[in-house]
Formats: structure tokens, C-alpha cells, sequence
């Protein structure tokens, strides 16, 4: 990806994407799961992709608009990681591996809406 070298959110956002697009792949073929892993790949693949058109938006609304989603998407991704590891899709350590890597995309994100925010009232 390009345009990540220069943004570490974007080389973390987009590394975590792939991780999720390997744990769906492989909850699709091993454990022939895919309602859970679908949902999964969208919401931890679409962290990044709102995290791209963050980096094109054409005004700070715009820009605070996609970090929002971004941060709600990876809210998300946390809830079907837990689902998906209390129904025994993923193990204990897979799990606490991705969560980590969620929350702290969460927190990146949390803390650019803020300041976000702030510079707008």
C-alpha cells in the first residue's frame, strides 16, 4: 500500500486488515464457519478503507465523518472477535492477539475524533 509508508495508522490499519482477511480465510475453509467470519473480514477491512478516504477527504467534517466510522468499525471488529472466540472459532491467543491490535486502532482513532472535535467548537 503505497500511500501507508508515510502513515502509521494507515501501515497498522492495513496490516491488521490482512491478518483478518487470514483468520476469515481460514475460519471459511477449516472451521466452515462464514456468517461470523463474514462479518468479521467487513467491519476489520473496512477500519482501513475508512481510514484511506480519511486521508483524501476534502474537509475536516469529512475527515472527522470517516475517522468516526473507523472507529466504530473497529469497535465492531472487537465484538465479533469475542463472539467468535467464546463460540470456539478462534483460540485464546489468536484472539487476545487480534483484540490487542483492535484496541489499539480503537484508541488511535478515539483520540483523532477528539482532537477532531475539539478543533471544531
Amino acid at each position: 500500500m503505497k500511500e501507508a509508508k508515510d502513515n502509521p495508522l494507515a501501515q497498522k490499519s492495513y496490516s491488521f486488515a490482512l491478518d483478518i482477511v487470514f483468520i476469515c480465510k481460514n475460519l471459511m475453509s477449516e472451521k466452515r464457519e462464514f456468517i461470523l467470519s463474514k462479518q468479521l473480514l467487513k467491519s476489520g477491512t473496512s477500519i482501513g478503507a475508512n481510514i484511506a478516504e480519511a486521508n483524501g477527504a476534502i474537509s475536516t467534517a469529512d475527515f472527522s465523518s470517516k475517522i468516526s466510522i473507523a472507529y466504530k468499525e473497529s469497535l465492531e471488529t472487537k465484538y465479533w472477535l469475542s463472539l467468535l472466540k467464546d463460540a470456539d472459532y478462534i483460540g485464546l491467543e489468536k484472539f487476545e492477539r487480534l483484540q490487542a491490535l483492535a484496541d489499539e486502532l480503537s484508541k488511535i482513532l478515539f483520540s483523532i475524533l477528539k482532537s477532531t472535535r475539539l478543533k471544531k467548537n
